[in-house]
């Protein structure tokens, strides 16, 4: 599916239920579909356990006033409630659940065994999930648009249907990322979705099997005018592999300039985001990471690119996030290209996943954001780009792309100046 006719599936930020395999590092993004393919991973640092377990057997005695209600909570339910015995495990992971919501951060919330398990078990381009992009900025977790060949096609989801229940259990309170997360899960099993669709008086129930699914996170093509166009659909383990496979067939036709596209580019890994960034600047700052305390890290290009002289236009949309957004921000910075489209996403935080002792999941805990070279702050705010060109719903209803379209213009304009 190309870029227009994935654009008219929606322009609301959009994840896909995929899961992949990954060895653990750094990520950055809400993963977002760019061209009808692509998965979503949070930004995180997998950690080592904070708390000991012989840590874990006694509330500490500088707390010991301020959890009595806690306490008194835990008994009153264990001598009133009238279905007795209760599962103290599923009390213990209910109360980590709601302090960390309690925080505030949308970002920050508690992952239970099998959501962590499958949060640090993707990014590696091969991923098993229902294959649908869906909404996180709704009251639920609401689909976008089932990928073609997907089990979520085959069992029938549609754009709109909204998920109440996984598995028999409630969303209704549930923030849609940690109810995405629940959908995630291995091929050949079977999640059981409950979803409310405009038109029906009653909810609808799917019973889906997971599924194995592989997509390319880079492709590319030759367009009129000797222009490249190059579509980065996320930054995991293969994406500079792939960008480099790519730019070996394109750059050997002699292109003028190139277009890159990030549009609906969740993100992906933080490492991969410098490479590819590395493939366009000479030399600088990439990205500054800045700590709650002032501190901050930064990031340098490597040195080694290879499209570092070719004029180049970049575009951009609401559903680029997180990595997509430290590519383009640092190419706006440099003055090394114009952005167009519209207001990035915004996602410029990280998260660090801390292991709870016992196996019982981790905390997600937002711990830095990250700034441009020019140190803009993207996280809440975007990126403005150089050309604000929207897409209308009747440019959606025909299939155009004014957003290409304009940055064929501009590249021609600069191609024009060398």
């Amino acid at each position: 599916m190309d870029k227009s006719i994935k654009l008219i599936l929606g322009t609301l930020v959009g994840l896909v239920l995929l899961t992949a395999t990954f060895s653990a590092g750094i990520l950055v993004g809400h993963f977002v579909p760019s061209s009808a393919q692509l998965p979503v991973i949070n930004d995180f640092i997998p950690a080592d356990p904070i708390v000991a377990p012989e840590q874990t057997s006694a509330t500490p005695a500088e707390l010991q006033t301020l959890f009595v209600p806690f306490w008194e909570a835990w008994d009153i339910v264990h001598n009133q409630y009238v279905d007795q015995p209760l599962d103290d495990v599923a009390l213990m992971r209910g109360a980590i659940r709601g302090m960390m919501d309690a925080v505030g951060d949308t970002q920050t919330f508690y992952m239970d065994p099998i959501v962590y398990e499958t949060a640090t078990s993707q990014l590696s381009g091969e991923y098993e999930g229902i294959g649908a992009y869906v909404e996180t900025d709704a009251e639920y977790l609401t689909i976008i648009s089932p990928i073609e060949g997907s089990p979520a096609e085959a069992a029938g989801l549609k754009p709109g249907d909204q998920i109440i229940a996984i598995d028999g259990v409630d969303m209704t309170g549930t923030s849609p990322e940690e109810a995405r997360q629940k959908v995630l899960g291995p091929a050949g099993t079977e999640v059981k979705l409950t979803v409310a669709r405009a038109g029906e008086e009653e909810p609808l129930e799917f019973v889906i099997t997971r599924a194995k699914i592989t997509i390319a996170s880079v492709t590319g093509k030759m367009l009129e005018n000797n222009i490249a166009y190059v579509d980065i659909n996320q930054f995991g383990e293969k994406t500079t592999s792939e960008l480099d496979a790519v730019l070996d067939e394109l750059l050997a036709q002699n292109p003028q300039g190139i277009i890159l596209d990030l549009r609906n580019n969740p993100g992906g890994y933080l490492h991969t985001s410098v490479e590819v960034t590395s493939v366009f600047i000479e030399d600088g700052v990439i990205l500054y990471e800045q700590y709650g305390d002032g501190n901050r890290d930064q990031y340098t290009a490597l040195g080694n690119g290879r499209a570092t002289d070719l004029p180049i236009v970049v575009l951009v949309n609401e559903g680029s996030a997180s990595a997509s957004e430290i590519l383009a921000g640092a190419l706006q910075d440099y003055d090394r290209a114009p952005l167009v489209g519209v207001v990035t996403y915004g996602k410029g935080s990280v998260q660090q996943l801390m292991p709870l002792s016992g196996d019982q999941g981790a905390a997600r805990v937002t711990i830095a954001r990250w700034l441009t070279p020019d140190e803009r702050l993207i996280d809440g705010i975007g990126l403005t780009p150089d050309f604000i060109i929207e897409l209308t719903d009747d440019d959606l209803a025909n299939e155009r792309d004014p957003q290409l379209d304009k940055a064929i213009e501009v590249l021609l304009g600069l191609i024009a100046q060398k």
